[in-house]
C-alpha cells in the first residue's frame, strides 16, 4: 500500500480505529468498569511515581509468588488519550498465571511531544528493572507489551541504548508482545488525530521502527486482528518483514474476529490464542 496514493478521507478509515469501529466507546466504557474491579480483586501499588510529571506514575499487581518474570504493559489512545487505570484488567488473567503486572502511565500529546512520550517509557521501564525486585518481580525476566500506540511505545523501546543511556545490559527487555500497533508514522500526518498529536514529518520519520528496525534478537510476538482494516494490518506486516531482515525471525499472529478495540481483551482471557502466546514467551508454558 502506497500512503501517498490515498485520500485523506481513505487514510482516516485506514489509521483511525474509532472511524473504523464505530461503538468504540462502549468498548472503553467496559474496559474502564473491568478494571475497576480487577483493582478492587487484585492485590495492587498503585500510582507510584517513576518521574516528577504528575503523569509518570505507574501501578503494579504483584504475583503472590516471589521472583516470577514480569510484565510491563504500555497502553494505547494514539498518544493523546487513555489512562493505565482504563488498562488494569490486563492483569486479570497474568497474575493468576505466576506474573508481575506493571501498568505505565505517560503524558499525552499535546501537552508534550511523541519524543518525550517515547523518553518517558523507556525510563519507566529502567525504573522496573531496578525497582520491581521490591515487588517480587524478577528483573532479569522483564517483558513488555503494549496495544495500539503502546504497541509502538514497545517496540521503540528495543531501539534505546540501555547500557549507554542507563546504564543497564543491551538485553534488559527479554522479550515483547505488540498487538495492533502503528510502526510506520507518515500516515498519521495527514488524520484528524495529528491536530492533538502534533506530529511533523522529521518525528514521525525517526520515531517509525519500520524504518529503523531493531538489530538485537530478542523474542518478538506482533498480533493484530483480522477485523481491522488493510492498512492497519499492513504496519503489522512491514514491521514483521523489516524486523525479520534486520534482527531475524519473529512470531506473527492474525487473529479472526478480533478489531481494534476487541483484541486487547484476549491478554485477559487465560484460553486466548494471545494470552498463551505471551505465557510461551515468559517460558510460563
Amino acid at each position: 500500500m502506497d500512503y501517498n496514493s490515498l485520500s485523506d478521507e481513505d487514510l482516516e478509515r485506514h489509521f483511525n480505529p474509532r472511524f473504523a469501529v464505530p461503538d468504540f466507546q462502549d468498548y472503553h466504557d467496559a474496559n474502564a468498569a473491568r478494571s475497576a474491579r480487577s483493582r478492587a480483586n487484585l492485590a495492587s501499588e498503585l500510582d507510584i511515581p517513576y518521574g516528577d510529571s504528575p503523569l509518570e506514575r505507574l501501578d503494579i499487581f504483584p504475583s503472590a509468588q516471589p521472583g516470577t518474570p514480569v510484565q510491563v504493559f504500555l497502553h494505547g489512545g494514539y498518544w493523546r488519550a487513555m489512562d493505565k487505570q482504563d488498562f488494569s484488567f490486563v492483569a486479570d488473567a497474568l497474575v493468576p498465571a505466576g506474573v508481575t503486572v506493571v501498568i505505565i502511565n505517560y503524558d499525552l500529546c499535546p501537552k508534550v511531544t511523541l519524543d518525550k512520550i517515547v523518553e518517558q517509557t523507556r525510563r519507566a521501564i529502567a525504573w522496573c528493572y531496578r525497582h520491581i525486585a521490591d515487588f517480587g518481580g524478577d528483573p532479569e525476566r522483564l517483558f513488555i507489551s503494549g496495544h495500539s500506540a503502546g504497541a509502538h511505545l514497545a517496540v521503540m523501546a528495543l531501539l534505546e541504548d540501555w547500557r549507554g543511556r542507563h546504564d543497564l545490559a543491551a538485553d534488559t527487555i527479554k522479550g515483547v508482545t505488540a498487538t495492533s500497533g502503528v510502526y510506520e508514522l507518515a500516515p498519521v500526518l495527514r488524520i484528524s488525530v495529528n491536530a492533538e498529536i502534533r506530529l511533523t514529518a522529521a518525528m514521525a520519520a525517526r520515531n517509525s521502527p519500520t524504518l529503523h528496525p531493531p538489530t538485537r534478537h530478542l523474542p518478538l510476538l506482533l498480533l493484530v486482528g483480522a477485523d481491522e482494516p488493510a492498512g492497519w494490518i499492513k504496519q503489522t506486516t512491514d514491521f514483521r518483514a523489516a524486523f525479520e531482515a534486520s534482527a531475524g525471525p519473529c512470531d506473527y499472529l492474525e487473529l479472526p474476529g478480533r478489531h481494534h478495540f476487541s483484541i486487547i481483551r484476549d491478554m485477559a482471557d487465560s484460553g486466548s490464542p494471545l494470552f498463551l502466546a505471551m505465557l510461551r514467551q515468559m517460558s510460563l508454558l
